[in-house]
């Protein structure tokens, strides 16, 4: 089976006797292997199966514990996550523990398809008879080894420190693992499992929690807070408060003790380099080729002038020379003599030519005369407008009707064209006013733009809620919050609207008489539309001019941004700026106690069980004997034991809680173990190196012929 892994492979297998045991410590986080009688363990790696497929060969690999992320990139992890054989702290995933022990097995160095050493594995407080008989069952059937035994984690752990002189035969063992924790007593150095207590609460929780907040603190920095990442800032940071409360009204003030119990966590970060700036010869250079681009646009400007002017004297002497043989040509053949041209009249003809001679004198840079004093010769283009209409034949009225139409058209043309170039002009004149009073006062010149943008904005925005709201003047608003149909008209139509009530009213008075008045009339023309034309056009004025004035504040204010259309003042567009180092930085303020605190308060990640002073506190009182000597004795030697209870801060927190619920004056003592996570391979290790270790084996002749009833009655004996 292809593995997946960065642990490198044991190579002294074969020189180990088959009577040494192996020792596994099968945690519910970490997975630990070794020889017996050794200080360390060969192999340690998290206890956890993935199974990708090869993006490119869809071969399926196994990858267990640690792995290399770089090499990952080649399979897809998508369809197949990280697994684990446990359901809290117990084995019920058979087949991927078999996957975690031929792995376990293989770094080992085993090169055979059986195990011929002994086995001692390590199991949970009180662990069901249907978990150890299935494990059992795997080690005898699938690896052959010849003997095996199972042994309480915490046990050996206590038993390893109480040989080190750090606790006591009597006394309580409170082991926090990753998914559970534990208090088992101890009497006269054998464990009282019938008093032990359990809560559903470990490190998992504690991790989950700090990865919990950070997400939710920093939500775009997700997919950098891996399991991993926060496991280790879990470790590296996080402490046990002594008082939840008062940690927690520290952090409220804000106070320099807070700044100072405040960690930063940065996140890889690469700066935006630096923009240098160009150098003498390098500006030189660009300005250069700048002069050769602009020469080189000019030639071909100039080129493309010379092909139009030499284009438009060509059309021009084809336009006069066509008008010469039009003078020469009889009256009856000029309608024939045109067909062929393609004109349709000598009108047209002279027409083009006024534009040719116009646009050929632009193009030249000549001085363009107007277009009155260019039709100067062309008087008779409209020559039949001033004529009576009594004299003319229908054909000429016709003509005429055309002429007037045409004439009207070309002079609004001209007017409009005449009042685009004026206000052209007089923008051109404007710009130039204000551009010399920035030059000569910039900040007076600003503040006065921004008082000018103030007035136009409060002044559109009153004619918007006018327009929506009304002013609220009439009390039409409804109970639900709403506006009636009168507060959303302007001034112009609520006068419209009581125009017409009045001569409503005044008509179901009697008789209609409406009309017989001149003066009746006059209603029509105060109903008319010019004052909401007048009210639309100041709008689209000042509209105008705030768009205006907020494209020059633009240009001349970085600072300033244009209110949204919401007509919020005080809302504005967010500033895009670079990323810099801050923006990559994970501040672990009151997450550093307030995670851990999971261990005594469950209640905060919704748990409603114990807390690990009240769990002792329980313990204590299922003892079978009532001894208040006993008790004493037992609260006097109070080991912390496993992964969990590294946090700084943990036996005193401790300490304080089981103090709270003993008697007054009990000695209590709480220590910690030598080394919490791996004391309890350590003794394990201890154990199977004894001589009466293979006493305690449970052999693989007694599985056949016992059977698997036999382990309900198996009992690990802790005395050496």
């Amino acid at each position: 089976m292809p593995f997946i892994s960065k642990i490198e492979r044991q190579t002294d297998y074969s020189q180990f006797d088959s009577t040494i045991p192996i020792v596994i410590d099968n945690g519910g986080s970490y997975f630990r292997i070794g020889w017996a009688g050794e200080d360390e363990p060969r192999v340690i790696f998290r206890n956890i199966v993935q199974r990708p497929r090869h993006k490119t060969t869809g071969e399926t690999v196994t990858v267990v514990g640690d792995h290399n992320p770089a090499l990952l990139r080649y399979f897809d992890c998508t369809r197949s996550g990280p697994r684990s054989a446990f359901d809290g702290n117990v084995v019920y995933q058979f087949e991927i523990m078999e996957y975690i022990l031929d792995f376990g097995f293989d770094r080992l160095g085993a090169d055979q398809s059986q195990i011929d050493h002994p086995v001692l594995i390590t199991e949970c407080a009180c662990n069901p008879i249907q978990s150890r008989c299935r494990m059992a069952e795997l080690l005898f059937e699938s690896y052959g080894v010849p003997s095996i035994a199972f042994g309480v984690d915490a046990a050996f752990s206590y038993k390893y420190n109480q040989q080190l002189g750090i606790c006591n035969s009597d006394g309580l063992a409170i082991c926090s693992g990753f998914m559970t924790s534990h208090a088992i007593p101890f009497i006269n150095g054998e464990p009282a499992y019938e008093a032990c207590c359990r809560t559903n609460v470990g490190g998992y929780h504690v991790t989950d929690y700090l990865k919990q907040l950070l997400s939710l603190k920093y939500p775009h920095h997700i997919s950098k807070l891996t399991w991993e990442k926060v496991e280790d800032l879990k470790m590296e940071h996080c402490y046990i408060a002594p008082d939840y409360t008062s940690e927690v009204r520290i952090f409220q003030k804000g106070a320099k003790e807070a700044e100072e119990k405040t960690r930063c966590w940065q996140l890889p970060w690469t700066p935006a380099p630096a923009e240098e700036q160009p150098s003498e010869e390098e500006l030189a250079r660009k300005a250069a080729l700048k002069e050769r681009q602009g020469q080189r646009l000019r030639e071909m400007a100039e080129a493309k002038r010379s092909s139009r002017i030499n284009e438009l004297e060509n059309d021009i002497r084809g336009l006069e020379f066509l008008l010469k043989q039009l003078k020469q040509v009889e009256e009856n053949n000029v309608p024939a003599f045109l067909r062929e041209t393609g004109y349709a009249s000598k009108q047209e003809i002279e027409s083009n030519l006024a534009k040719a001679i116009q646009s050929l004198r632009k193009a030249k840079g000549e001085q363009v005369e107007t277009e009155e004093k260019m039709d100067a010769s062309m008087a008779d283009k409209y020559n039949l407008v001033n004529v009576p209409d009594d004299v003319l034949t229908p054909e000429q009225l016709k003509e005429k009707r055309k002429q007037l139409f045409l004439k009207s058209t070309t002079e609004a043309r001209q007017r409009a064209k005449q009042k685009r170039i004026e206000e052209e002009l007089e923008r051109e004149k404007q710009m130039k006013m204000e551009e010399e009073k920035r030059l000569e006062n910039p900040e007076r010149y600003l503040e006065d733009l921004r008082a000018k943008y103030r007035e136009l904005s409060e002044k559109v925005e009153q004619r918007k809620r006018l327009k929506t709201n009304g002013n609220n003047t009439n009390g039409n608003q409804n109970g639900s919050g709403g506006v009636g149909r009168g507060e959303r008209l302007n001034a112009a139509q609520r006068e419209r609207m009581r125009l017409l009530t009045t001569a409503a009213f005044d008509r179901g008075k009697g008789e209609d008489t409406f009309g017989i008045k001149d003066e009746d009339w006059q209603l029509y023309k105060l109903m008319s539309r010019d004052n909401d034309d007048e009210e639309d056009e100041k709008s689209n004025e000042d509209e105008a001019d705030l768009a205006r004035v907020s494209s020059r504040l633009r240009e001349i204010d970085p600072t300033f941004f244009p209110k949204s259309e919401s007509g919020s003042s005080t809302a504005e567009p967010p500033r895009f700026r670079p990323l810099t180092k801050e923006d990559f930085q994970l501040i672990l303020g009151v997450e550093r106690f307030r995670c851990p605190e999971v261990l005594f308060q469950a209640n905060l990640i919704g748990i409603d069980q114990s807390g690990l002073d009240e769990m002792a506190g329980v313990s204590i009182r299922r003892l079978p004997c009532k001894n208040q000597g006993l008790e004493e004795r037992i609260t006097k030697s109070i080991l912390m034991t496993g992964g969990s209870c590294q946090y700084p801060g943990m036996a005193e927190r401790l300490e304080a809680g089981i103090r709270m619920i003993r008697p007054c004056g009990t000695p209590i003592t709480v220590v910690r173990a030598s080394d919490p996570s791996l004391d309890a391979w350590r003794g394990a290790s201890v154990y199977a190196a004894a001589m009466q270790f293979p006493n305690q084996t449970f052999s693989r002749t007694d599985y056949y012929e016992k059977g698997e009833d036999w382990l309900r009655r198996y009992q690990f004996n802790y005395t050496l």
